[in-house]
């Protein structure tokens, strides 16, 4: 059926407000729950069937439209599937827990807008966003939170708008505004997980939390003096 769609599914949070929804994505495997960014900057888990169907929860962060979203989807001995990553026009790319009100961990690293980001397939701890500066940027959580372990500027005034990665893990591709799609080889080094780098992803995500909680309790104690 080409003419229409197949379902039609209202996307409203509290007293009926509308969603301008901004970018939607399944976790692997799922065919039900959703994930969704929004113009005004939050981020809406949501479900297709049941009683409950459409939007479920909200959690707040960004400042600005969310750009793109993407959960984490690399099988492993330690499951990550509640994890996913957003974009903005508020130059940052957070990263987030289905189990959390809050993002994890915001990183800001570009002076422009991020269009786009997405997990590799393979390596639990590796991402790669694209802004419009034209840069494409890979981290490894694992070797660093602050900085990117690459980073790549794309030749002549372009934004880089959308990222992917192929299958295999090994090569990224990044679409521009001029229509122009460029395709990068990953190094091996940075492409390929390690046994242990679940575990080390655990352990990344545990510290981040750890930070997250002392930071909330230093806003506590300025906000009582």
């Amino acid at each position: 059926m080409l003419a229409q769609p197949q379902e039609i599914l209202d996307l409203q949070h509290r007293q009926n407000k509308a969603v301008a929804a901004t970018c939607l994505a399944f976790p692997q495997g799922s065919v039900n729950n959703f994930v969704i960014g929004s113009e005004e900057g939050a981020v809406y888990s949501a479900c297709r069937h049941g009683t409950k169907a459409g939007i479920l929860d909200c959690y707040e962060g960004h400042y600005a439209p969310v750009t793109g979203i993407n959960p984490h989807n690399v099988p492993g001995p330690i499951d990550f599937s509640h994890l996913y990553l957003t974009s903005s026009f508020d130059w940052s790319v957070k990263l987030w827990s289905l189990k959390e009100p809050r993002p994890i961990y915001s990183f800001e690293v570009t002076g422009d807008y991020i269009y786009d980001v997405a997990w590799s397939p393979i390596h639990p701890s590796v991402f790669a966003d694209v802004d419009g500066n034209g840069r494409l940027n890979l981290w490894n959580l694992n070797n660093d939170t602050e900085l990117p372990s690459a980073t790549v500027q794309v030749d002549g005034p372009a934004a880089l708008n959308r990222v992917s990665w192929t299958q295999s893990g090994l090569h990224v591709t990044a679409g521009d505004d001029m229509g122009k799609i460029w395709v990068y080889d990953v190094g091996e080094q940075l492409a390929n997980p390690r046994t242990d780098d679940w575990s080390k992803f655990a352990k990344t995500l545990a510290e981040l939390k750890n930070n997250q909680t002392g930071d909330d309790l230093d806003q506590l104690s300025l906000s009582s003096r």
